[in-house]
């Protein structure tokens, strides 16, 4: 939460949380820290000055930037009043320990002299920030007090011209101070979170160098289960299905030698435990879409599945292996919940690779009413897509028909 979104969310509010009195405290607190940072600025240069002929004075000098760096960092902890969001600091820690190499690093880092910048920009911004919350609040305390005044026979000039003296006058000046002191707490509110924001674009590391990593981390924990997964076929598929396929032709050897109702028992059996690993191991990575692709893939699919399925799969290339396991993924989940739950007459798959992107739409024309988390395994599409920055829509109104779109950025 921000004081921005607190001030948009609901207006009225607003007036009665406590952001009023965040941004307030914030304005307050930065002056108090500007003069702070500039005495200590002003005596760092005022010695380096007068040690120049000594080498003392210039190192004293080179420290005027570096004190930057702790205005900074309570910046950044001041952020807390008027946004909740994380403040990274846009530092890097040096390679080997000590002093030396963190003074060169922090020396030539550009988040150094940034900060050094806003410090002088922080500085300058303070008289800002005395002077509008002062006019406002004297301001309004003085109007809203001016029945007081009055009746203490007391008055209120304004210009040559305007004077408060009567009581109907000053109450009519009492709503106005009132009115300007609400106005003002918004103004005082939109002043801080300006601030805040300018400090947050200068001094904080942008959110999106974490959530690269993030997603970096995710794909290589997606393609290490899509490995996995190949894997577990590829040793399923050579070794259980090919002992259980020898072990059908030993007992049907067997059978011609030796006729037994429990050899064709046992025969029977086996093949059955094989159609069985066969349709495991198509679960779980289908031979078809590594040697043919996506194309084949999808019409080995329609050709099982009991209801019609138009195919329209038209690409120019392979996508990459793991956004192709998951397009294949949720065409296939797609089809299983056509014939499960939509009581469709048809269907029908397209994918194209648009915009740099990978589309991919399943319809069909059943009774719609479809949602995800209601055990259709949306859900846990909507995550495999999403671990290569992909999006799935779905569209099923009551009646029909219903419409699975899945987009994932890809290159081909």
């Amino acid at each position: 939460m921000t004081v921005w979104r607190a001030m948009a969310r609901n207006p009225l509010r607003f007036l009665l949380s406590s952001w009023p009195w965040r941004s307030i405290a914030y304005l307050a607190t930065g002056p108090v820290i500007a003069v702070g940072w500039l005495t200590v600025v002003l005596v760092l240069g005022a010695a380096g000055v007068l040690l120049a002929p000594l080498v003392v004075g210039l190192g004293l000098l080179l420290f005027v930037p570096l004190t930057a760096i702790g205005l900074a960092a309570v910046e950044r902890r001041r952020l807390r009043l008027l946004d909740a969001r994380p403040a990274p600091s846009p530092h890097r820690e040096p390679a080997t320990p000590g002093w030396r190499p963190w003074l060169r690093l922090r020396l030539r880092e550009a988040a150094t002299w940034r900060e050094f910048g806003f410090a002088l920009l922080f500085a300058l911004l303070g008289v800002v920030d005395v002077v509008v919350p002062f006019v406002i609040i004297v301001g309004s305390t003085v109007q809203a007090g001016s029945a007081y005044l009055v009746a203490h026979s007391d008055q209120l000039q304004y210009g040559p011209y305007g004077t408060v003296d009567r009581p109907e006058e000053a109450w009519v000046t009492v709503a106005a101070g009132v009115a300007m002191f609400v106005v003002g707490l918004y103004v005082m509110a939109a002043l801080a979170g300006a601030r805040a924001a300018l400090a947050r674009v200068l001094l904080v590391r942008p959110v999106e160098d974490e959530l690269v990593a993030v997603r970096a981390s995710r794909a290589r924990m997606a393609d290490a289960f899509e490995a996995e997964r190949r894997r577990i076929e590829r040793d399923l598929h050579d070794g259980a299905q090919q002992r259980l396929t020898g072990l059908i032709m030993t007992l049907g050897l067997a059978r011609l030698e030796t006729p037994s109702e429990l050899i064709d028992k046992a025969q029977q059996d086996a093949r059955a435990a094989l159609a069985e690993l066969r349709d495991l191991v198509r679960g779980i990575h289908p031979s078809v879409l590594t040697d043919r692709g996506l194309r084949a893939a999808v019409e080995s699919l329609a050709e099982g599945a009991p209801v019609p399925v138009d195919v329209d799969v038209e690409l120019p290339g392979r996508p990459d292996e793991g956004v192709e396991s998951a397009a294949y993924f949720v065409i296939a989940e797609a089809l299983a919940n056509v014939v499960k739950h939509s009581g469709a007459e048809r269907a029908r798959v397209l994918a194209r690779h648009q915009n740099r992107l990978l589309v991919v739409e399943v319809r069909d024309d059943g009774k719609g009413g479809a949602r995800p988390g209601e055990g259709s395994g949306l859900q846990g599409l909507a995550d495999r897509v999403a671990v290569y920055d992909g999006t799935l829509r779905l569209s099923s109104p009551a009646g029909g028909p219903t419409i699975l779109r899945v987009e994932i950025p890809c290159e081909l």
